[in-house]
């Protein structure tokens, strides 16, 4: 069994045209899967559909039709237990790094934030027990953290204004990273950086995907840096999945000429091989 199952979702939203209320999709008649430990690519322009299709699947939008099923749970009919319970498993990173962290949170604060709303603890307070080491114990499983993602210890006790766009993207990771999750649903992670921070970023998600097993939905409207970064890839047109396959065949003969076009329409990234 596929870890995501996406069968014919659909999505509608009601708009206003002069006196009348008519449905627009948004998504239409979208079927895929995501298999455990591989990267899908999802790409295509703003508007395509991608972002909404990644909320469906975390369950913050619910599905007009259709149905989502993570790690074999109908995620728009579980209960709000079972989600909670299905959330520690698939966690996001979002495109801005910067409004994805609190301000007013000190760092500490928000890579052990997901501990404190999933009631969860901590690796090292959980195998050792939390009389034993308490918040020095949280402290330093969130030092491990920060350390997977290339940063130290040292940026616990200040605030994410002090930080890069790219560490504070690192940030990001490590806190999605927190509750151990099977999938990371990537929307848009390095869009909002300089190139090469972007691509350290993207050899970063490469390591941690080797290291701990990790399955990622990575969305992009950068077919170059899709066809790195993924096993396959599914391109959405006008809320349309209107190609997939593997990434190497697919970016070597695209059938559709607008997979041709996204190919055609962003430099390549400098990434490592």
């Amino acid at each position: 069994m596929a870890l995501v199952e996406v069968e014919a979702v659909s999505k509608s939203y009601a708009r206003r045209a002069g006196f009348r209320t008519r449905l627009q999709a948004v998504v239409e008649n979208v079927s895929l899967t995501i298999e455990a430990g591989e990267t899908l690519g999802l790409v295509g322009e703003s508007g395509s559909g991608k972002t909404t299709l990644a909320r469906m699947i975390l369950g913050l939008v619910t599905p007009t039709s259709g149905m989502i099923r993570v790690n074999g749970t109908d995620v728009a009919r579980a209960s709000a237990g079972e989600l909670l319970k299905l959330r520690r498993q698939m966690q996001p990173v979002f495109q801005d790094p910067n409004g994805a962290l609190n301000p007013r949170m000190k760092v500490l604060d928000l890579i052990t934030e997901p501990w404190r709303i999933h009631n969860a603890w901590s690796p090292r307070v959980a195998r050792m027990g939390a009389e034993g080491l308490g918040l020095e114990g949280i402290r330093m499983d969130a030092t491990d953290l920060l350390h997977q993602v290339g940063m130290d210890g040292s940026a616990l006790g200040r605030f994410p204004h002090e930080f890069s766009g790219g560490q504070r993207q690192r940030i990001n990771i490590a806190r999605a990273l927190a509750l151990r999750p099977k999938l990371l649903i990537l929307d848009e992670p390095v869009s909002a950086l300089d190139v090469s921070v972007g691509a350290q970023i993207v050899n970063l998600l490469q390591r941690l995907q080797r290291e701990l097993g990790l399955t990622y939905l990575f969305i992009s409207h950068s077919m170059p840096l899709v066809r790195y970064l993924s096993t396959r890839i599914a391109v959405m047109e006008r809320g349309r999945l209107v190609e997939m396959g593997g990434a190497v065949a697919l970016c070597a003969e695209p059938r559709e000429a607008y997979t041709r076009q996204l190919l055609e329409a962003t430099p390549e990234l400098p990434v490592e091989g």
